[in-house]
């Protein structure tokens, strides 16, 4: 798996690395789901869309993340399929559109808070994209 979990203290941390920008998004989530110990319904599937921009590519990844986080707590499903456009430009501001695919929570062994800005830096490295991600719980 493109994910570790690093030692923290009090919260949940995360490597993820991928091949490009749209990878390291979809891998977060998928890392963020491994950490929570998500498990789906088997149905009804449900689709969701949403978009977002942000200043960078920290923030858009912290936005994206935190929307996950939203449809978890508010509506209790999470997404195993997800389709990503990210245009990320230097100097510009970061788009994001999201297709998800997944279903109602059937049961989680800890719940996420918030997805924190803490120590993150999207930086490439010999694997791709990398990043840390601090999750409050």
């Amino acid at each position: 798996m493109p994910f570790e979990e690093l030692s923290h203290t009090a919260d949940w941390s995360l490597r993820i690395w991928a091949a490009d920008l749209t990878q390291l998004f979809a891998e977060s989530a998928r890392g963020m789901n491994a950490l929570t110990g998500t498990k789906l319904a088997e149905s009804p599937r449900v689709q969701r869309t949403f978009s977002a921009s942000a200043e960078d590519a920290e923030s858009l990844l912290v936005s994206f993340l935190s929307e996950l986080v939203f449809f978890a707590e508010q509506e209790t499903l999470a997404f195993d399929r997800i389709e990503l456009k990210i245009d990320a430009r230097e100097g510009q501001s970061c788009t994001l559109s999201a297709t998800l695919s997944g279903a109602n929570i059937l049961s989680l062994n800890k719940s996420i808070k918030a997805v924190t800005f803490h120590n993150m830096q999207i930086h490439q490295t010999e694997r791709g994209y990398e990043v840390d991600i601090v999750f409050d719980v």
